[in-house]
C-alpha cells in the first residue's frame, strides 16, 4: 500500500461514500475492499470481484477474499467469481468499479483464455454502473508509443491506450490524477525489478458513465 497521504488522495480519488457499492475488481489480498469497506459502512457493498480466468492461482484469490469477508466488520464485502465479462451477472449496479494495477492484464494472454478482451469487459463495466457511476483504473506507465505491447512482460501500458479503449465503451474522462507519478521511471523495466519496485511511475483515471 501506499503512504497515507497517496493513499488518501486516491479514496477520494475514487469517489466512494457512505453507501456506495464498489466492484474491486482482482482484489488481491483486500487491502483496498478493506479501505472501501470502512467508507461506506453497513449501508454500503463491497463486491471483491476474482475474474474466473485467475481463480486458479496457486494464492487462493478467492479463498483470501472470503477470509477478509468473514471477519467482524466486513459484513458488507461479498467475494464473487465468475468469468471476466460476466461482471454484470456477478453484482448488482455500482457506484464505483475499481481497478488498481490489472487493467494492463486485460491484455495479457491468461485473461483472455475464455475468449474476453479489453473492449468486452470495458463494455461489462459500462452496462455494470449506475448513470453517473465511476470507473476508476490505476496502472503502471509504459513508454509513449508502446501502447499495450509490454501489457504481459513488463506489466505497464501506455496511458493513452487506457483512455481510448474505456472511452470506446462510451465513457468520458471524469478527472486523472499524478499523486503517483515518477519521472524517474525508465518506462524500460518490469514493475517487479528491485530497483523500482513499488515506486514506478504510475497513472490513475476516472471516467464516468453519463
Amino acid at each position: 500500500m501506499y503512504q497515507h497521504a497517496r493513499q488518501s488522495e486516491l479514496l477520494r480519488f475514487a469517489r466512494v461514500d457512505a453507501g456506495s457499492t464498489v466492484i474491486d475488481v482482482f482484489p488481491g489480498d483486500g487491502d483496498w475492499s478493506s479501505l472501501f469497506s470502512d467508507i461506506v459502512g453497513p449501508e454500503g457493498r463491497i463486491y471483491s470481484f476474482v475474474p474466473a480466468e485467475v481463480a486458479h492461482l496457486g494464492n487462493d484469490p478467492v479463498g483470501r477474499i472470503r477470509a477478509l469477508a468473514g471477519k467482524p466488520g466486513r459484513e458488507n464485502v461479498r467475494a464473487i467469481s465468475a468469468d471476466l465479462v460476466a461482471l454484470p451477472e456477478s453484482s448488482p449496479p455500482a457506484d464505483v468499479v475499481w481497478l488498481h494495477l490489472f487493467y494492463h492484464d486485460l491484455h495479457a494472454a491468461l485473461l483472455q483464455t475464455r475468449g474476453a478482451t479489453p473492449a468486452d469487459f470495458n463494455r461489462a463495466v459500462y452496462e455494470r454502473l449506475k448513470p453517473g457511476g465511476f470507473y476508476v483504473i490505476v496502472d503502471h506507465v509504459a513508454a509513449i508509443g508502446t501502447g499495450a505491447s509490454n501489457a504481459g512482460s513488463l506489466h505497464r501500458i501506455e496511458p493513452a491506450v487506457v483512455r481510448e479503449e474505456v472511452e470506446a465503451a462510451g465513457f468520458v474522462l471524469d478527472a486523472e490524477s499524478s499523486v503517483l507519478a515518477n519521472k524517474d521511471d525508465p518506462h524500460s523495466l518490469k514493475v517487479f525489478d528491485p530497483s523500482i519496485k513499488g515506486e514506478t511511475d504510475r497513472f490513475a483515471y476516472r471516467f464516468v458513465k453519463r
